[in-house]
């Protein structure tokens, strides 16, 4: 028998600087590609390809003069362009070495050579063993602390190259790579604003990606080092949030939001680190915080104080028969005349449709809504801010934003539209009829998803639930997703919604639908 054939490199198309970790490949390798093995300025020999940019053509090649691997950049221009633009085009990759070459930072790749080859540089910089952020987030999010982590090195970078007088203006996951040993770099100085040089002609107007460009660059205003750092924050909300918050259908409809657009408050994002986010996303530069008040937010984040001692909680709840339950730790802990005080405590204070709580869930009361809501004892809270009129909804999610529960009320009192339909099931299938028409924009859903309502009954009154599943209109990047809705209308006319939305394939998809189970059974409204 044979033995299996040796791991290869797998390269990265969309992140050109970066070379995977091996893999025991399933079928024969590729043939090699067209000019592996060429020789570059006498010792740059070319292996494979890992991607491609706007420009250039990343390779993995082997210096030949000091036995190391290293990426190689190729001047990319059409031919058919006139020289003025080629001529551009090279220069621009001349100042893209030139910015990286300026900066001592762990953070900024490494350049160690330009080849020129025929008047076209080659740009040689240092082969980063990992992935891109945007790779990364293919597969879903990050949570707060690895988010911040990652923030505080791109700043690094931003902070070291703006004391050398150098804008970025392309900041975004693409171009920060995930290396070995937690290592963070920024790469693609190939749009960079370098003080005191030119500017150079940009025939297709401005350069960047229109989703993480900031509004004064859109505007054609001179950018700043807060414009960098507004991209910043851009990216720091696509990592924990895991959609990008002005990505549209098209460029002119990403600028717009850009101008104008206010994006959803960060769900898994919480404490310093949405307060970094939120006052990156400032249209105004001059109210974003500046680089040092960004750092100590991200340090905030990435360093949490830890959690104070926890005084021991017995949960006394109702079995399944009306009976009183506690948990074996408790019986153990606890004295016998203890363990009466909390069960007399119990059937004083507890509602008698109250249910067992599986382990790891909790009650969260929630007075402004006139409900409790149960949820896993992790998910983290998102509430209308103080300034917010509209106060009648709370979310919860996990850490990696991949599950999330909602609870929304529509007030009778505060219904002077007469918006709120006659029973739970009229308003359901009214939702159904417009997500069906509509979709809903801003959970990226498509019009016409698949629906399955259904009347249901709470507490024995009626009430309705759906369950939607479609693929998110993400062009980059689709998902399969669900969502459960449970509806109830009170005898006073509010109308409350449970929304429940998890992934609809993958490790997560039966864990939401558990959360959806059990949120919507321990749904607690005070006035039925």
């Amino acid at each position: 028998m044979q033995p299996p054939s040796p791991p290869v490199a797998v390269p990265h198309p969309d992140n050109p600087y970066a070379a995977s970790a091996p893999q025991v490949p399933h079928q024969p390798a590729p043939a090699p590609d067209p000019g592996a093995g060429r020789l570059i300025a006498g010792r740059y020999r070319l292996l494979a390809k890992l991607g491609h940019g706007g420009m250039g053509t990343v390779w993995r090649a082997k210096d030949e003069t000091v036995d190391r691997e290293v990426a190689v950049k190729e001047p990319r221009v059409p031919d058919h362009l006139p020289e003025r633009e080629r001529a551009n085009a090279f220069e621009r990759m001349r100042r893209e070495a030139r910015a990286a070459a300026r900066l001592d930072h762990p953070a900024v790749v490494n350049v160690h050579d330009v080849a020129v080859v025929d008047g076209r540089p080659w740009i040689v910089m240092e082969l980063v063993q990992g992935r891109s952020l945007g790779d990364a987030l293919q597969e879903g999010t990050l949570g707060a602390r690895e988010a911040a982590r990652i923030g505080l090195e791109v700043l690094g970078a931003l902070e070291a190259a703006h004391a050398a007088g150098i804008l970025h203006r392309d900041v975004k996951p693409d171009n920060v790579l995930l290396g070995r040993h937690d290592r963070v770099v920024l790469t693609d100085f190939g749009i960079a604003q370098i003080e005191g040089e030119t500017n150079l002609t940009d025939t297709g107007g401005f350069v960047g990606s229109p989703e993480y460009i900031a509004p004064e660059r859109v505007l054609g205003q001179r950018p700043g080092p807060a414009s960098d750092l507004w991209s910043l924050g851009v990216v720091l909300y696509a990592a924990t949030e895991g959609v990008s918050p002005f990505r549209r259908s098209n460029t002119p409809a990403t600028l717009q939001s850009v101008l104008n657009a206010a994006p959803a408050p960060p769900a898994s994002a919480q404490g310093p680190l949405a307060e970094a986010i939120n006052g990156l996303l400032q249209k105004d530069p001059a109210r974003r915080p500046n680089a040092a008040q960004t750092r100590a937010l991200l340090e905030q984040a990435a360093n949490p104080p830890a959690p104070a001692a926890a005084t021991q909680v017995v949960r006394v709840a109702a079995d399944a028969k009306g009976g009183v339950r506690l948990g074996r730790k408790a019986l153990l802990g606890l004295g016998a005349a203890v363990v009466a005080a909390a069960v007399t405590a119990y059937l004083v204070i507890a509602e008698p449709f109250a249910g067992p709580l599986p382990d790891g869930w909790t009650q969260r009361a929630q007075p402004k809504l006139g409900a409790t809501l149960t949820v896993p004892e992790a998910y983290q809270a998102d509430r209308p801010d103080a300034d917010d009129t509209d106060k009648n909804w709370v979310t919860y999610s996990d850490w990696s934003g991949s599950i999330w529960i909602g609870l929304n009320v529509a007030r009778k009192s505060e219904d002077t539209s007469n918006e709120i339909k006659n029973s739970a099931a009229a308003e359901m299938y009214a939702d159904n009829e417009e997500f069906k028409g509509q979709g809903n924009y801003d959970l990226s859903m498509p019009e016409n998803p698949g629906t399955a309502p259904k009347d249901t009954e709470y507490q024995g009154k009626p009430s309705a639930e759906n369950t939607i599943v479609y693929t998110t209109t993400d062009s980059q990047n689709p998902r399969p997703r669900e969502l459960k809705i449970f509806y109830y209308k009170t005898s006073a006319g509010d109308m409350y919604k449970l929304t429940i939305s998890y992934p609809g394939k993958g490790d997560f998809t039966d864990r939401g639908r558990e959360v959806a189970r059990t949120a919507i059974a321990n749904l607690d409204i005070d006035k039925l």
